[in-house]
């Protein structure tokens, strides 16, 4: 009798595929050129894709954007889902694969939370000036 065990070491099971690199990648590309050319949805003016991550099963596809000092994140991300369908289709059309990725939108606040940890360390070393003096 022969026994199966079915347990993987940590490292040794398949490398992970390039592949939704690959897919957000032309997403990202694709959804850039849709938002500088094609979308005339004033919601978006400004709008800037920062980063697209894919699942491993390129399932879904989490989108990360940016915008414009004067521009609303909130009225952004409505904008952007609005279009969701419209942005769907045309990656449908363009990608080529058997199954287009659900998108899902999200501001990113990256650059916010860089700017206020920025401006933390900037008063603590005005507090410890301020204090050897």
């Amino acid at each position: 009798m022969a026994v199966d065990f079915d347990f993987k070491l940590p490292g040794l099971g398949r490398p992970e595929s390039s592949r939704p690199k690959r897919v957000a990648e032309a997403i990202k590309n694709e959804l850039t050129i849709l938002l500088l050319q094609k979308v005339a949805d004033p919601r978006l003016n400004g709008v800037r894709l920062s980063r697209v991550i894919v699942t491993p099963d390129l399932k879904s596809a989490r989108v990360y954007f940016t915008t414009p000092s004067n521009l609303d994140s909130g009225v952004a991300l409505k904008g952007m889902n609005r279009a969701k369908g419209y942005f769907r289709s045309h990656l449908a059309r363009v990608l080529n694969l058997r199954y287009t990725p659900e998108l899902l939108f999200y501001y990113d606040n990256l650059n916010e939370e860089i700017d206020r940890i920025d401006g933390l360390f900037r008063q603590i070393e005005k507090e410890r000036k301020h204090e050897q003096s």
